[in-house]
């Protein structure tokens, strides 16, 4: 069976670890090149490229914080330089804090908003530049969450980026389709990762959430992954502009 993305190059950023790492390795097993990002330790990050390696692709390691532009302007330079371009961004980067609306700092604020939607614009911006100068398409799939369209507790600071990549997406999909450039978002659900590990771990708030969830259990990370590997790939080459749940099933109970 052809590999989906056979001879395509992709960026992942936050691909260390959880969603990202599963995009990463899933991306390779579909014939991608990838460059692995991450920030601090580049240790974590070599681990993942050798495991993409093993599926017979190459795979590159490119440091740097998303919310920073001379950081993003070397990582995709980076893609370009060790493949000779780049076709698929994958904006997968993000932090998460839990704090009440009235203890909210405006350090916060900006820490979370920096790196969760600054990130991903300044990320998709500088991918598909190179892109439309390479004049060959390409695509960008954004990772949020499901509590873009949640109010919960302790999320004033977190849930708007998400909400705000729905609009960063629809209004990047409508300026780069002249540019055959896809944009896309994954709003992925709870999903076991080191992220969520304290709900996975929380014998009281675990029931509560799963009986929220339609088909009454967390996702796997691969899970989001192949839904990105459709969304990279020529099976969606009719589809940009669209935000697409993978959630369970949350949001209809």
């Amino acid at each position: 069976m052809a590999r989906r993305l056979e001879g395509k190059s992709a960026l992942i950023t936050g691909s260390r670890r959880g969603i990202g790492r599963a995009i990463a390795i899933e991306f390779a097993r579909e014939g991608a090149d990838v460059v692995i990002n991450g920030v601090g330790s580049a240790a974590g990050a070599e681990t993942v490229a050798a495991e993409a390696r093993a599926f017979g692709v190459r795979a590159a390691v490119a440091m740097g914080d998303v919310s920073r532009a001379a950081d993003v302007l070397r990582m995709v330079d980076a893609t370009v330089a060790a493949f000779g371009g780049i076709d698929i961004l994958v904006n997968n980067a993000g932090v998460e804090s839990i704090v009440p609306f009235l203890a909210l700092t405006e350090a916060e604020w900006e820490r979370v908003t920096h790196i969760n939607l600054k990130g991903e614009w300044l990320c998709a911006q500088a991918a598909a530049k190179a892109m439309v100068h390479q004049g060959r398409g390409g695509a960008i799939v954004n990772i949020g969450s499901v509590q873009a369209g949640m109010a919960l507790p302790g999320r004033t600071h977190y849930a708007p980026t998400k909400r705000g990549l729905e609009a960063l997406t629809a209004n990047a999909a409508a300026e780069l389709a002249p540019h055959g450039i896809r944009v896309n978002c994954i709003h992925p659900g709870l999903i076991e990762t080191d992220m969520t590990d304290w709900v996975m771990k929380d014998a009281q708030i675990l029931p509560i959430v799963l009986d929220k969830i339609a088909l009454h259990r967390a996702g796997q990370p691969i899970e989001v992954a192949r839904v990105a590997v459709f969304l990279a790939s020529d099976d969606a080459s009719y589809v940009t502009g669209q935000t697409l749940y993978v959630d369970g099933g949350f949001r209809i109970l």
